[in-house]
């Protein structure tokens, strides 16, 4: 299974790269994307980080986990791109695997996938989340959709993640490893 993980000017650094490393600690292999044609992307809090391709140059025929970090303004260009929206909606489709962290969640909340789902996402933008059943909970996985509350807890969701993808006994070893808890 491989990763592609979305970059837009102003996303939130953690809730990217913390991702990234721990995917890849797992062998799983992750694509970064930039939704721009410049593969260059400026985070929320002004570090840059070189994607590995753009978007229209991205080939997504292959099986994979769609993974979105929030930050500002970076939801929103994510949000305003239509071709990623696309492949949500194909993604979602099929029944495969999305995940969205912080304000992110909320893109998946307007397109509806989120409907009689559970999902958490970053406070002040639960309203966006339509249809859903708010959790308490820091992550939740409800069908193929997971959702995580904020940058805080980047490495517990890509763990989770990483549970689903290769098992819990890789979640495990990487998280003793990285001496989580």
């Amino acid at each position: 299974m491989k990763v592609f993980l979305f970059l837009a000017e102003g996303f939130e650094e953690i809730e990217a790269v913390a991702p990234i490393d721990i995917f890849r600690r797992a062998g799983i292999e992750v694509t970064t994307v930039s939704i721009s044609s410049n593969r260059a992307v400026s985070g929320a809090h002004g570090i840059t980080v070189l994607a590995d391709s753009v978007f229209n140059e991205t080939d997504f025929s292959n099986d994979f986990l769609l993974f979105l970090p929030g930050g500002l303004p970076g939801t929103t260009y994510l949000d305003q791109h239509e071709g990623l929206k696309k492949l949500i909606s194909v993604q979602a489709e099929k029944g495969k695997e999305i995940a969205a962290i912080c304000a992110a969640p909320s893109i998946l909340g307007k397109m509806g996938l989120l409907r009689d789902k559970e999902a958490i996402c970053y406070p002040g933008f639960e309203s966006q989340l339509i249809g859903a059943n708010l959790s308490k909970s820091t992550i939740v996985k409800s069908g193929m959709i997971y959702t995580a509350k904020a940058a805080g807890v980047a490495i517990k969701f890509a763990l989770r993640l990483v549970e689903e993808l290769k098992g819990e006994e890789k979640a495990r070893e990487i998280s003793k490893a990285i001496f989580l808890e």
